[in-house]
This record gives C-alpha cells, structure tokens and sequence, in this order.
C-alpha cells in the first residue's frame, strides 16, 4: 500500500517534509519546542504509569489474553465498521471518506492510559492493549483499509507508516518497562512517582490541547459534517467498547479500561498517515479532521473521569450517612459494584476471612438491640 510517486508533486506531498495546506503550518521554532517537550513528558508519563503495572497482573492478562482479544476486536472491528459506515451515511467525498477510515484503522493512543488511570481502571490492561494494537497494527491497518476500501477508487495508493508505529512501540514498551521494573523492586516509591505522574499527565493533556489549537488556525473552519463525525465518533467508540465488554462477562473495571482504550485513537499516526499518501490539495480537505478528533476525544476522556469521580464521591457520601450499627459491619466488607462506573472486585487471588456463624450471634443479641446490617 505504498503511494505511487509517478509525478513530482506526488512525490513532494509524500515526503516527510511536504508543506502542510495553508492555515496548518506552525512556525518552525514552535513545533520543534512543541515535538521535544511532548516526546520529553510522554516518555515520563509511560514511565510513572508503568510504576502502577504489577508483573503478576500483566503476566495474567497474558497468560489468559480475553480481556485484551475483547480490546483488539474493538480496536479493529467495531472503529473501523463505524467508520466505514459513518463515511457512507454522510455521503462524504472519497478524500473525505479515507480520513474518517484511517482514524478509525489506527490502534489506541498512550493518551487513553492516563484516562483509565484517572478512571482507576485496569492499568496492566489499558497498557496491554496499547502495545498489542500497536503491534497489531502494523497487519491490521493494511487489512482493515484494504477490505473498506476495495470499492472505493482512489488515484493514489496509502502508505502505512511502519516507521511511525516502530518509533511509537518503542517510546511506549521502553519507558513502561522501567517503571514496571521499579514497582517490582521500590513499591513504596513507585507510588510517590505515580502521583507525579498524575500531575505530568494533566499539564501534558493542556499543553496538546493548547498546542493543537495554536497550531491549526482553521480548526473551527473546517466542513461541519466532518466536524459532526468527530464529535460522534469517539462517543460511539466508548459506548460500543463497553457494551461489548459488557456482553462477553468482563469485570466493572476492564468494562471501562476497554472503554476508553476504544473511543482513544493514535492521532499522531493518522496525521503521518495523510501526510504520506496524499498531496497538499488533499489535506487540504481532510486535515482538519484528525485535529478535530483528538479534540473531542480529549473531551470525551475528560467527562468520562470527571462522571466517574463525581459517582465516586456520591458513593462516600452515602457510606457515611449510614447508622452507627452499620458502620462497623461495612468496614470488614467490600463495597461492591451495583452500575457501570464502579471498583471492580478483588482478583479472586486475594479472598477473604472465614466468616463467624450468625445464628449464636443473634441468639445472644438483646431483644431491644436492632438487627446487624445485611
């Protein structure tokens, strides 16, 4: 799926150093500024996110891959059908049609590690999934585009940026590695390095958010369909993750790792992706449409842990409003989950104290003392 390079202008669109379209050119200074800080912090970022991956939790999930089968289904099943099928509803233009499919082929970005984080979902999970789809990817993204687009005629081929997903691997297993190996020898420390994570993950997600709307001056000027679709499509990506996550008997917690592991794209890829099959009249058309998406997908991520954490406190709210008897009974329990955004339950490794027979407890208890809580 390489572009064809027949003419001098196709040639120089597929080049790494193509000239973006007009109103998409940052300065050079800011985008090199902008490159190194973000590769700088991204890097810390894996690495204090990889300090919350215990080795005999990773080692399950593959040892019994389901949870991450169920992501890769989603990665490379459900977004690419959505896309193909929100391309054709839309009646987009072909151009049009081919970047709404390629965002929907990419696998998940690191961005949505720090979302399950912030949602306390599956951390060693969420990591798996990133770096599997990213492998993944690398047979996935020429299939999927292949299959959606044998039908469509295209005047130039794609290119898959192997490189790009190389260098992506990378930057992603390196960094992740070192913080596993520190969790496994520092425990205590590694949670002091978590938390600042959490901070370098909030400051990284404002410095993207504020660069990607510096950068791109047309962002809000783009076509309003396009603009439609990514504002639907990671909403979509989220509900059908976790409805299939739902229907194949997963846990609480992998339901919204899967979740936000779905709806999160690599948004980088796409963009190198544009860049090297088509020319500077092309992106024209279509570039504004990556940007637009991350944007809302940041959105989405940021609604989804603020909902999550908002559920959280109304749950404590309601456990210290219970009666005094209650109180001590629910200190021995753990609160289980009744709705979608909840703690999971504990891994099955980790189980419970025998518990006492209850019929000489009430049998002792005195008439007027109110029964023990349920």
């Amino acid at each position: 799926m390489r572009a064809n390079c027949s003419s001098r202008s196709a040639c120089s669109a597929n080049s790494s150093e193509g000239e973006l379209p007009g109103g998409l050119e940052p300065p050079g200074n800011l985008q090199l500024v902008f490159t190194v800080v973000t590769a700088v912090m991204m890097g810390l970022l894996m690495f204090s996110l990889g300090c919350s991956v215990e080795v005999q939790k990773l080692w399950l999930h593959l040892r019994r891959p389901w949870g991450i089968a169920v992501g890769l289904l989603c990665q490379f099943g459900l977004m690419p059908l959505t896309a193909y099928v929100l391309a054709l509803s839309f009646s987009l233009k072909p151009v049009q049609a081919i970047a709404v499919l390629i965002m929907g082929c990419c696998p998940g970005g690191t961005i949505s590690n720090v979302f399950t984080f912030w949602a306390d979902g599956d951390m060693d999970l969420s990591i798996s999934m990133t770096t599997c789809s990213t492998v993944a990817a690398l047979g996935m993204m020429p299939l999927c585009l292949y299959l959606y687009t044998w039908s469509w005629e295209l005047a130039q081929n794609l290119t898959i940026p192997y490189q790009n997903i190389g260098i992506t691997l990378v930057c992603l297993a390196i960094p992740v590695a070192f913080g596993v190996y520190v969790n496994y020898r520092w425990p205590k420390q590694s949670k002091i390095i978590l938390k600042v994570g959490a901070i370098v993950g909030g400051i990284l997600l404002l410095l993207v958010t504020v660069a990607g709307v510096v950068l791109a001056k047309g962002f809000w000027n783009s076509d309003t369909t396009l603009l439609t679709i990514s504002f639907i499509f990671p909403l979509i990506g989220h509900v059908a993750g976790f409805l299939l996550a739902l229907l194949t008997h997963q846990s609480w917690q992998r339901c919204r790792t899967i979740s936000i592991e779905t709806g999160a794209q690599n948004i980088q890829m796409c963009i190198t992706m544009l860049q090297l099959s088509f020319t500077s009249e092309n992106l024209v058309q279509m570039f504004n449409f990556p940007l637009a998406y991350g944007f809302f997908q940041l959105l989405d991520g940021v609604l989804i842990v603020a909902a999550y954490r908002a559920y959280r406190r109304r749950l404590k709210k309601r456990g210290r409003r219970k009666p005094p008897d209650c109180a001590a009974i629910s200190l021995d329990k753990k609160p289980r989950e009744t709705g979608a955004f909840l703690e999971a339950e504990e891994e099955a490794g980790a189980s419970a104290g025998p518990s006492e027979p209850m019929f000489p407890r009430r049998a002792l208890e005195p008439l007027g003392q109110p029964a023990p809580c349920d």
